[in-house]
């Protein structure tokens, strides 16, 4: 559980039961990792709420999660993070056109 099955739960597109299990992981860890799981639980929600229709929740999902994961760059606990900012670029393009078709997330 924890942090891989979140992983697997958004590469899986079940964005809603990928939040539930970052936000888990997130509460339970030390300090130093919190920016890191809660930069994930955005990525999550970030699609999640593209997938309700919701381009404004979208669009800050994606900007905090690339904030709180850059620092993490180029890469952490097994994350390419450099590749899933690349990722979270990709989609605030697509989510800038009024689109909320947003290219599965690289994680």
């Amino acid at each position: 559980m924890g942090l891989a099955e979140g992983l697997e739960l958004i590469r899986a597109g079940a964005y809603f039961s990928a939040h539930e299990e970052l936000e888990d992981e997130w509460r339970a860890a030390p300090a130093e990792e919190r920016d890191f799981l809660q930069g994930l639980v955005h990525v999550a929600v970030a699609w999640y709420q593209a997938g309700r229709g919701n381009r404004v929740g979208c669009e800050r999902q994606l900007e905090k999660a690339a904030r709180r994961l850059g620092p993490y760059a180029p890469a952490h606990r097994g994350v390419d993070i450099a590749r899933l900012l690349e990722s979270l670029a990709a989609a605030t393009s697509v989510a800038e056109t009024d689109s909320l078709e947003l290219p599965q997330p690289d994680v």
